[in-house]
């Protein structure tokens, strides 16, 4: 599946926050992302919140993918979706992956966080949710 329908590429920004030093997986997906056609830009390891978001404002992203794998889930995701609520920014897909319970997956969806995927989940199956949402709430 590629990213052709569209007038320009997808931006993704891939964030890994807190102390979390594993970046395989970000950059894995990452470049799977660029191989379906997305223009990816990865903010590298220990980011706040709000280093994240603000990169995401001026990148002007369509999606922000956070990586973790620290447990900290249920602080990072609530406060970037606080931040981008803050900034105004309610027409960007927050997502991501790690070692996030299913009783967390489901508390954050309800906040407004994007589809969550555990490891071992297909590079194919992210590319595809993230194209799909795009069909869906983007106009580009």
């Amino acid at each position: 599946m590629s990213v052709e329908p569209f007038k320009r590429p997808i931006r993704v920004l891939v964030a890994k926050v807190g102390l979390d030093g594993h970046d395989r997986g970000a950059k894995v997906i990452a470049s799977s992302l660029r191989d379906a056609g997305m223009e990816v830009i990865y903010t590298g390891l220990r980011q706040t919140p709000e280093m994240v978001v603000n990169a995401a404002l001026q990148e002007d992203v369509d999606v922000i993918g956070v990586s973790i794998l620290s447990g900290a889930h249920m602080t990072v995701f609530p406060k970037i979706m606080k931040l981008i609520e803050e900034k105004g920014m309610d027409d960007v897909l927050v997502t991501g992956g790690g070692i996030i319970p299913d009783e967390d997956m489901d508390a954050l969806q309800k906040l407004g966080v994007g589809k969550l995927f555990s490891p071992g989940t297909s590079s194919r199956a992210i590319v595809e949710y993230i194209i799909d949402w795009v069909k869906m709430h983007r106009n580009f």
